[in-house]
């Protein structure tokens, strides 16, 4: 696979705006960090690439967007959070689930979230984030992330998102696009763009001879003077730290940090983002009170 990369693009007239990634080394990496199965695996990297375009839509670095699937099916639920510099996190509860394919034959992700609801979260570093919150419409993330443009943020949207699996269960390629018109759009526009749009049947069967996310959106925005405007490496990537594990464990409150120590038993504190674990001993665990004691 050659390295993830992400574009965002717009079409000539500047009626549509259009973003595009490629993202199967890094949706490799989170298979291979949480074991996850086929299904996990194509829930996961949906919702990854979904993620990554989404953040690329952000203001200021410090922004952060998170994508919330809960559903009643195996997987549970899934969560991803992007920032604006093309860096993702993300786990599925459940990775261990296996299902029949679908009657399409392919990996059946809508019967592994089943029916719920989907959450995104806008960060902007304000006492409180933004918060919209939808029904899951098929539990296939693509349509339920287009039905929240339009009843959240009332944008026109169209998404394709893929994974597709190698017979020894690795990731051959993954990506996606989200294409979105913009409010001057004319008729005539919105009508080749769905024409473009019932010419892309799957995804990853672009991906699998192009494996780039410009070749993508060429496809999508065929005839329709494309612009690239921008273009960024993506990858997997956490933040989590021994300090902001001490962290996590100070927010439990005295009480319990002392029913802790009085055990004498190492505290383990893992990261669900990239399966890490932070170990603190006694002495760290003192510390910790300390802190707790002197705020």
């Amino acid at each position: 696979m050659n390295n993830d990369h992400m574009i965002r693009a717009i079409t000539g007239n500047e009626e549509v705006r259009a973003f595009a990634v490629t993202s199967g080394n890094l949706v490799e990496e989170a298979r291979r960090i949480h074991a996850n199965s086929p299904i996990a695996t194509a829930a996961l990297g949906r919702t990854l690439s979904a993620a990554l375009m989404m953040g690329d839509m952000l203001k200021n670095e410090k922004d952060l967007i998170t994508i919330h699937i809960q559903g009643d099916g195996p997987l549970k639920q899934i969560l991803a959070t992007a920032n604006m510099n093309g860096e993702v996190k993300g786990y599925v509860a459940d990775p261990s689930v296996v299902l029949p394919p679908n009657k399409q034959g392919h990996l059946n992700v809508g019967g592994g979230i089943g029916k719920g609801t989907l959450t995104v979260i806008k960060d902007y570093g304000l006492k409180e984030p933004y918060v919209s919150q939808v029904p899951l419409v098929t539990g296939e993330i693509a349509e339920d992330l287009t039905y929240y443009y339009a009843q959240s943020e009332q944008t026109p949207t169209a998404i394709g998102l893929g994974v597709l699996m190698n017979k020894d269960v690795t990731v051959n390629c993954a990506g996606g696009f989200i294409v979105q018109l913009m409010p001057a759009a004319h008729e005539k526009t919105i009508a080749k763009l769905e024409e473009n749009l019932k010419k892309v049947t799957s995804v990853t069967e672009i991906l699998r001879e192009r494996q780039d996310p410009e070749d993508l959106l060429r496809v999508v925005l065929d005839g329709m003077d494309m612009k690239v405007l921008g273009s960024k490496d993506v990858r997997f990537a956490c933040h989590c730290s021994r300090e902001k594990g001490m962290s996590a464990i100070a927010a439990l409150g005295k009480k319990e940090i002392e029913e802790m120590i009085q055990k004498g038993e190492d505290v383990h504190v893992n990261c669900e983002f990239c399966g890490k674990v932070y170990t603190y001993g006694k002495k760290d665990m003192e510390d910790i009170l300390a802190r707790t004691q002197n705020k």
